[in-house]
């Protein structure tokens, strides 16, 4: 199995995921809330690269049906339903709902991800579930979202853990990139914790803002077993 990481969005280039599954990761927070989202019952997810896109076509799904949500340094943009924290991603919020959803990186990740044979959305919250679900599959690229274009610990730290997993619940030899090599060596030194989501810059960010209490659901391993899909820039659950 050949497995790639990409630290940074700049290091893609969209014609080499043509044969890969792709797995984006944006701990804090996107791919996390997306997770949240499904398991809670959302019936699909449109991730959106601009605000403007995003209110667009929430209006042409219909407000009734729809529910914008996204953000932009971190807090909720003016005028959408919800922000970006996982913790707004409830049942009562979301269940049968339309999400469309525009976030500083992580739907821009997800839209350079596009060109990939599979997308995934990958988070510490299901991460056992998208091992299981990449284990058959020869070709293994790990876009890492980052922080406005550069390289975000959290991430990276994320993409380890799913290398070591996939290495261990996959027999037989394994091609790694350098990149690759990196974050297993690195999930070697360190676990997800709360502690060290705000020891990050991006977990930082999030409590100079007042929402710290969104790394308790980012820094969950295996909260869900559930794999959100992406086709035609439309996220659902796999095998829905």
């Amino acid at each position: 199995m050949k497995i790639d990481v990409r630290f940074t969005l700049a290091e893609v280039d969209p014609a080499g995921l043509v044969d890969a599954t792709a797995v984006v990761i944006d701990v804090i927070r996107a791919t996390t809330s997306i997770v949240e989202a499904l398991a809670n019952g959302a019936g699909r997810i449109y991730p959106m690269a601009s605000t403007e896109d995003a209110v667009r076509l929430a209006q042409s799904l219909g407000r009734e049906e729809s529910i914008l949500c996204g953000e932009r340094k971190g807090v909720k943009v003016e005028g959408f339903d919800l922000g970006n924290s996982p913790w707004e991603f409830t049942s009562e919020r979301v269940a049968g709902k339309k999400l469309v959803m525009s976030t500083t990186n992580g739907t821009i990740a997800l839209s350079v991800a596009g060109e990939a044979q599979r997308v995934l959305v990958g988070a510490f919250t299901n991460l056992g579930a998208v091992t299981r679900e990449v284990s058959g599959d020869p070709s293994l690229v790990v876009l890492c979202a980052g922080r406005e274009g550069v390289f975000a610990i959290d991430d990276a730290l994320c993409a380890g853990h799913l290398v070591r997993r996939v290495i261990d619940a996959v027999e037989g030899d394994h091609e790694l990139s350098d990149a690759a090599s990196a974050a297993l060596v690195l999930s070697g030194s360190l676990e997800p914790s709360r502690t060290f989501l705000q020891s990050t810059t991006s977990g930082r960010n999030l409590m100079d803002i007042g929402l710290s209490d969104d790394l308790d659901i980012c820094a969950q391993l295996d909260r869900h077993d559930i794999v959100p899909v992406m086709n035609d820039h439309t996220i659902t659950l796999a095998g829905s």
